[in-house]
């Protein structure tokens, strides 16, 4: 195979024409899928790095309402607390005002009932008395005046 000068010449002018036709009519095109995919990619890109720091502040507000309801349960709690102390405040008051009234009306109630039984005892020592004495004398008293006696010893004593 010989190279003529004429073939080396038409295939340069061949691959000038075909340069010429391919810078106008193929490489535009091209260009302009290459310029739309480089700016879908970074579109794309730009949308990763958005949700990125979307997934950041939603884990941020995620951690500041953990944080904020785990507080509003600890306040919650040391209310429940609070109240509970005061309710076992408000129950031993209330027991201890319970006590201390039936301490005293079972101290009236002693009183009274000693009171009782000092009067019965007067009135049975009276008639003891009275019987014993009757005895002595040897006579017996008539029951008015039995009663008044008995009334003005118990008076006495």
């Amino acid at each position: 195979m010989e190279l003529s000068l004429g073939t080396l010449v038409g295939q340069a002018l061949t691959f000038l024409i075909f340069i010429l036709v391919t810078m106008k009519f193929v490489w535009p095109p091209l260009m302009e899928a290459m310029e739309d995919r480089r700016k879908k990619i970074a579109d794309g890109l730009a949308a990763a790095e958005d949700s990125q720091r979307q997934l950041e502040q939603a884990k941020e507000e995620a951690l500041s309402i953990v944080k904020e309801a785990r507080s509003e349960a600890n306040s919650i709690r040391e209310q429940a607390e609070s109240r509970a102390s005061g309710i076992l405040d408000e129950a031993k008051s209330e027991a201890v005002a319970e006590r201390q009234r039936q301490v005293a009306a079972a101290s009236t109630e002693i009183k009274l009932e000693a009171e009782r039984a000092r009067e019965a005892l007067r009135t049975q020592l009276s008639g003891l008395v009275l019987d014993g004495a009757g005895r002595l004398l040897d006579k017996e008293l008539d029951s008015t005046a039995h009663a008044a006696l008995i009334d003005e010893l118990v008076a006495e004593l």
